[in-house]
């Protein structure tokens, strides 16, 4: 299958983290190129600027290696939360800018053999990097009460109880196999009024995802790493698609972006601590209704943007 993805909010997120022509930037989440393309095609090859575009999906890099021939790119096949070490490897001290979309993939939701949807019956995988553990693994192996964790915790389903219930009542049958065996499951452990609200199957499906490829913990990774790797002036993209990993991004900048952190009773700053990044967008920028038309999935995308303005 091609690899195909469609860039949400593509230029703000660009242009929140461009800066020099000549400038060193990264592009964490390359995904079909699309955002590493719109910023790489700006830089001045003669003059240093360069783009260090950063995958765990060889099929993602595979295919921005044909969209990006020709423009000053370098690929590294790595998990976002290894930006230090692989920066380190590349001999590239700050970078100017980076930019990540934390959205999955068109390609990885409409290729049901990646068996991240629930719209297809495809085996249970939902492996970013294709390596390790996998959804299979969680769905038949995880006890009742792990599964109703990560349920509620990353899902944040409130029939987390009767899902993982009978999830486990399933596989004492048969270990289940396919995204529409699991599909199947839940939609039958939900109250038939919720079924008709939406897709039962969402909540869970996101939640068994970011257990497999353990997202939630890479990015805070990624975002103390990226601070750490801009240079004094850079800027930092990030666009998030569901509240868990958007809390996570709003939290980490508005600690760079915040100073003393004295208990408010002290009548005076002990701390010393002076901000070292400020807020671009003090709300973060969603898609507008063009863009909304064109892309439904980009509905539920926030863009936050800050600058690094000391080490």
């Amino acid at each position: 299958m091609e690899f195909s993805h469609i860039s949400v909010l593509l230029k703000e997120t660009v242009d929140g983290a461009f800066g020099e022509k000549s400038g060193v930037y990264a592009d964490l989440t390359t995904g079909g190129g699309g955002h590493s393309y719109e910023l790489a095609k700006r830089l001045d090859i003669e003059n240093g600027g360069r783009l260090i575009c950063f995958d765990r999906d060889k099929q993602a890099l595979e295919a921005a290696g044909k969209r990006l021939s020709g423009l000053p790119v370098t690929f590294v096949h790595s998990d976002f939360r290894e930006l230090g070490k692989a920066l380190d490897k590349l001999g590239v001290d700050k970078l100017d800018g980076i930019i990540a979309d934390l959205g999955v993939s068109s390609h990885q939701l409409d290729d049901a053999e990646r068996g991240f949807s629930y719209h297809a019956d495809a085996p249970l995988d939902m492996r970013m990097s294709m390596e390790g553990l996998s959804a299979r693994d969680v769905v038949n192996e995880y006890d009742e009460n792990a599964l109703k964790k990560i349920l509620y915790e990353y899902g944040e389903e409130k029939f987390a109880p009767r899902i993982a219930l009978g999830i486990v009542r399933a596989r004492e049958k048969a270990p289940i196999e396919t995204t529409g065996e699991l599909a199947k499951i839940i939609t039958e452990s939900v109250p038939a009024a919720y079924r008709r609200e939406k897709n039962p199957c969402r909540k869970s499906f996101q939640a068994i995802r970011i257990e497999v490829n353990d997202e939630l913990a890479a990015l805070e990774e990624m975002l103390a790493a990226g601070f750490e790797r801009l240079k004094t002036g850079g800027k930092f993209s990030v666009i998030t698609f569901h509240s868990l990993e958007d809390r996570i991004v709003k939290e980490r900048f508005r600690e760079f972006c915040t100073g003393c952190t004295c208990p408010p009773e002290f009548p005076i700053c002990v701390c010393n601590k002076t901000p070292r990044a400020e807020h671009i967008t003090k709300k973060p920028i969603t898609p507008c209704e063009e863009e909304l038309k064109s892309n439904p999935r980009s509905r539920s995308a926030k863009l936050r943007i800050i600058k690094k303005i000391k080490e």
